[in-house]
This record gives C-alpha cells, structure tokens and sequence, in this order.
C-alpha cells in the first residue's frame, strides 16, 4: 500500500548466552549495556560485540571475556600502537617532505593495508564484522612489528640516518591515517582522535585509506590513554564497582584487622600464596634511559613489556649509567598503581637487589622475550 518494494534479504543476528543460558528478560540472566559503556566506554562495548560474535550465531557474553579483548587487542595492540608512534613523531620534531626511497620494510606495511582494506571491505559485503575486525588486527600486528625491527628510537640517535627516520616515521604516520578511517565503523571515539591527531577533522573517506601515498610528516599531536588497560580482574556483570577508576580499574588494598595486619596474613607476617599471585612479574626490555633533572637517584626507563610501551621511573641513578642499560631485560612488577615522581608517571617497579650501598638489577641468565610472565 505505501508503494515500499518489499525486503528481500533480512539479517538477524544470533543469541547472545549468559553462564551457559541464552539472556533473557523473564528469567532475569541480562547485561547492563548502559553499566558497561559507563564503566570501559562505548568503544571496548561495541567492539566485544562485534569482535566476539560470528553475525548470525550464538555467542557467549562475559565481563571478564570484555576486559581480556580490551586489553589484548585495544590498550596492547591498537593503544600501544598509536601511543608509540605519535610519541616518536612528536620528539622528532619539524619533517618536511621526506627524501629517503622506501625500503623494502615500508612497502611492507602499504602491501599488508592493501590486504587489510580488501579483507574488511569483503567481510562487510558479507556481514562478517568479526572478520573486518580481524582482518585489521592483522594490520595492526604488522605496523608494531615494523616499529620493533625500524627501532626509530635507535635510528634519531644517529645523525647520519635522519632521512631513514623520516622515512619510517612518514609510514607510522601513514599507517595512522589508515587506520583512522578504516576504524571509524568499528571504533568511532578511538579513530576520531586518530584523525584529529594527525590533523585531520573531516569525515573519513575511504577512498583515502591507502598507505605508501605520503611523502611528507604532519605535525601529529601525542595520543595516549587511547584504551587504559584494566589490570584487575573485572566483577560479574551488575556487580559493584571498586572505586575509583584513574586510567584503568584497579583493585581495592586488603583490608586491614584491628590489629593492623591485612586480612589473610599470618601472625608471623608470612601471607598465603594467593597474594604473591596477584603480584604481576614480567620480563621488560630497556629502550631508552634518561637521567631526571634535579634527581641524583631517579632515571626515567622507556620499556617494552611485550607489545607495550611503558615508561617508569627507576631509583638506580647512583648506580647505572643510562646507556648501559639500554638493551638490557630486567624484572618489573608490571601491575602496580601509576605513581608521578618527580613529574613523570611511572608504569611499574624495577626490581633490584640491595646490600651495603650497592645495588643490583635483577637480569635473567637465558635470553627470554620482553612480556614473559615471571613466576
């Protein structure tokens, strides 16, 4: 009657299940939507859902499944990614038009954009969102390798390889601008402010995401916090929230008893296994070292923990020259509380050895990759 053509394809997604039982409202078995957008934002919600489920099968909802694809996929591969790219294109400084050729390493990364472009324009022909998104997490993997093995930190300490830096860090720069677009279906919030940090305020256009294009660096602005990470275990969905949430969920201290112990401790001070298991050792690998000014004990360590990028600050100063610790693994607790000292927040604890006046950073006698858990 209204003189419509009647649908002829109808695409229904399938259940969503809860403890092994499909959601539903009369049983009461459902998921705060609203809760969780407000707890870890509307960018890590959308994409668990979109990640997590084949469209049109059943899936299975949970909040600790949420926090392990944010923190894998969002703060480890996609956070990290932009941070450390924005941060090394900003310290650059000024770059014009960039004169190096590109090398095989760069077309690389243009190749693996032009893969990633097709592979998500077929998966969303086909409704498959969980491959689109795969498909760029292949990507993603492929730009923090490139920034592994480039080393531009490395590069900008040699003059004499400027242009090659340049060079490198006109791909990061490209790379971001890629992935501003093609994140924007998924990832609204996270892509605008890649874009706005590239200076780049108008709607995205496909046709412009295409990486090996770009022959000169734009002035970018840092990006960080893109997705904190959340570093406790996430309560059941509806459960009371922790407290106070300060770049990631963090867990409440133990309580204390009446006679100042935590709850748990012995009386002889010794503490059950289940706390030392709480305490997150990882192998970190050294990038850079830097002394702080009007600091005779502290330098300020740029580390790799895995995939991530993380700066702390280390009371070694009076033992340690920066440079030799450059390239070293050492120990860290890797899931304390941000603390600032002297200005500068500090991502984690070195872990050192102390006896009469001398110090000694605790090293592994194996070769172990940076991220691995230490147990």
């Amino acid at each position: 009657a209204a003189g419509i053509p009647l649908y002829r394809h109808l695409h229904v997604h399938g259940y969503w299940s809860l403890g092994g039982s499909k959601m539903s409202k009369s049983i009461g078995n459902v998921v705060e939507a609203f809760q969780l957008t407000d707890k870890y934002g509307h960018d890590a919600f959308r994409y668990f859902l979109l990640r997590e489920m084949s469209f049109g099968l059943d899936a299975s909802f949970s909040e600790e499944a949420l926090v392990e694809r944010l923190n894998a996929d969002l703060a480890n591969d996609l956070g990290n990614l932009v941070s450390r790219a924005t941060t090394l294109i900003a310290a650059a400084g000024p770059i014009g038009r960039v004169t190096a050729p590109a090398e095989a390493a760069d077309r690389e990364i243009a190749e693996a954009a032009a893969i990633a472009r097709e592979a998500v324009e077929q998966a969303m022909r086909d409704f498959a969102f969980q491959k689109a998104l795969a498909g760029l997490w292949a990507f993603i993997g492929t730009v923090n390798r490139y920034v592994d093995s480039s080393a531009p930190w490395a590069l900008a300490k040699d003059p004499a390889r400027r242009p090659r830096l340049e060079r490198v860090l006109c791909t990061l720069a490209d790379s971001l601008g890629f992935l501003g677009i093609m994140l924007d279906p998924f990832l609204p919030d996270a892509a605008r402010r890649i874009r706005e940090a590239l200076g780049r305020g108008e709607a995205p256009v496909l046709a412009a995401a295409v990486v090996g294009r770009l022959d000169a660096v734009p002035r970018v602005g840092r990006v960080s916090g893109l997705f904190p990470r959340v570093d406790t275990k996430a309560p059941h969905p509806g459960a009371p929230h922790p407290g106070p949430l300060p770049g990631g969920e963090r867990e409440r201290a133990p309580a204390l008893s009446p006679q100042g112990r935590e709850q748990g401790e012995g009386s002889d001070g010794k503490i059950p296994v289940a706390y030392f298991q709480k305490v997150e050792l990882r192998v970190a690998e050294v990038l850079a070292a830097e002394r702080l000014p009007k600091s005779k004990k502290l330098l300020k360590l740029t580390i790799q923990v895995g995939n991530e990028t993380r700066t702390l600050v280390a009371g070694v100063a009076e033992h340690y020259e920066p440079a030799s610790l450059v390239g070293r693994k050492v120990v860290i607790v890797a899931n304390l509380q941000p603390a600032t000292l002297m200005g500068v927040e500090s991502n984690g604890m070195v872990l050192a050895a102390s006896h009469e006046g001398t110090v000694s950073l605790l090293t592994l006698d194996k070769d172990v990759p940076s991220g691995a858990r230490v147990k």
